[in-house]
């Protein structure tokens, strides 16, 4: 089994899956191998209906995950069994008799706009990255990028005349973002301080002078938020919350937000909806007369 957990990732990898979500599969994969290694059936036809569920059962027993944690798994299993049938090792699909749980609804969580402003204003006085760093944070503000996204953009995918990105998203699907002013002119400032920049170069780099890792940035975004002193967890995720928060806050349409966003469908956008919802409950609560007696 392990030979094709090593072909399916290298399936992944040639169908531009991100790092993060491979390395994600990986782990998942890897567990699953182990469990089974250690009942001596790591061959395919263990791959059954019954040995997933003793598998999610032992997970479960051992440190009780997270509701959406198992789904992720599961979802690299079912993933996983897919390709192993479309590769004909399979006699049939060992997911067909399993139901499959619905996902735990969490909110978003965003930063205030106040926040927000504290945590770009903190990255434009980085001690050592200053140019860097303030290009980085008001272009992902403005844009609402995934971090595979913005660490995966080249310096020829800004169009500054327009003022758009062209982005590489989920499944090597391109689309155009637009990007604030304050955005480009930060961008023109940090390459303006590179050595020699050329268009096929990447847009952000580490201070080894190579590509921004999609680690480097969370690192990045963990030293700016406690710099500017932010009792919560500050993520770039948090920032892609806050730019589709702030901007349906702020009167922007769910489809234009769809868009931007690059997600497949509106449903996965709808989530800020109640986002938003939350906070219009909070107005009225304080505001309306009656709440006040």
């Amino acid at each position: 089994m392990e030979e094709w957990v090593s072909a399916f990732l290298v399936h992944l990898q040639n169908k531009n899956f991100s790092p993060h979500t491979v390395k994600s599969y990986r782990a998942d994969l890897h567990e699953f191998l182990l469990f089974f290694k250690q009942r001596k059936q790591d061959d395919l036809r263990h791959f059954t209906s019954a040995n997933i569920r003793s598998f999610l059962a032992a997970l479960q027993t051992k440190n009780d995950p997270a509701r959406n944690t198992v789904l992720r798994k599961i979802a690299s299993l079912r993933s996983f069994a897919a390709f192993l049938l479309t590769q004909g090792k399979l006699e049939r699909n060992p997911f067909k008799l399993l139901p499959a749980p619905k996902r735990e609804k969490i909110l978003p969580k965003f930063l205030s706009e106040q926040e927000t402003d504290r945590l770009l204003e903190t990255a434009a006085n980085s001690k050592h990255f200053a140019a860097r760093d303030k290009a980085l944070f008001e272009l992902m503000y403005s844009s609402g990028l995934r971090r595979s996204e913005v660490t995966g953009l080249n310096i020829k995918d800004v169009d500054y005349f327009n003022g758009i990105v062209k982005v590489f998203g989920k499944g090597a699907k391109e689309r155009l973002v637009p990007v604030t002013d304050a955005a480009l002119d930060a961008l023109k400032i940090y390459l303006a301080c590179r050595k020699n920049p050329q268009p096929d170069d990447a847009l952000f780099l580490n201070k080894n002078g190579k590509r921004l890792t999609g680690d480097g940035l969370a690192y990045i975004f963990k030293n700016t938020a406690i710099a500017s002193h932010l009792a919560r967890k500050v993520t770039p995720h948090s920032l892609r919350h806050s730019f589709a928060t702030h901007l349906l806050n702020n009167g922007c349409d769910l489809r234009s937000l769809q868009e931007m966003l690059g997600h497949k469908s509106l449903s996965a956008t709808q989530v800020y909806t109640h986002v938003s919802l939350e906070k219009l409950k909070s107005v009225y609560e304080h505001a309306h007369p009656k709440n006040k007696e």
